[in-house]
């Protein structure tokens, strides 16, 4: 059964909706702010690496630094490899 929400709102929308409310370090909420703090740049001007760094951080975004996350970043970019990305 496919949950209500996602019916509703789809699941690009869903996505869409977390990663701009997470929290992705202390004090830091939405994709854009990450960027900006982590990167120094706007969301839609990040490369694949920095994408997959970020996304390194989002299980556990108070206690990972997206500096220490080579290992899971480099898990991402090749699953996405994987699936065409």
């Amino acid at each position: 059964m496919v949950p209500a929400a996602e019916i509703v709102l789809g699941k690009r929308r869903i996505l869409e909706i977390y990663l701009n409310v997470v929290e992705w370090g202390p004090g830091i909420y939405g994709a854009e702010s990450a960027c900006r703090y982590y990167d120094g740049i706007a969301a839609r001007s990040i490369g694949r690496e920095q994408a997959a760094r970020l996304a390194a951080i989002l299980p556990a975004p108070l206690k990972r630094r997206p500096e220490r996350m080579n290992r899971y970043s480099a898990l991402i970019l090749e699953r996405m490899r994987q699936v065409g990305w």
